[in-house]
């Protein structure tokens, strides 16, 4: 994994949970872990990852996710072995 999408791993993981992780970031990480990422209808985007198929809502106007989302993402990734180094 690139030394960019670990960063990602490892603001996710922060404690307080950061609501400031820009939603590019996460998606790209989604892609280096080998997801399908396609658009669904108005904000939200499908992600394929680890044989599942999880909705998230893409944060508008400001690009960051919110403290939710980045929870629910946190749990998926530490549910399937994807942890800071």
């Amino acid at each position: 994994m690139k030394r960019k999408h670990q960063r990602t791993v490892e603001r996710l993981y922060s404690r307080p949970v950061s609501a400031n992780i820009p939603w590019r970031d996460i998606e790209s990480l989604f892609v280096a872990l080998g997801a399908e990422i396609s658009q669904r209808e108005g904000s939200r985007v499908e992600v394929f990852l680890f044989d599942e198929v999880r909705v998230y809502h893409r944060p508008h106007p400001r690009p960051d996710t919110d403290k939710g989302a980045v929870a629910s993402v946190r749990d998926w990734l530490k549910l399937h072995g994807v942890m800071p180094s």
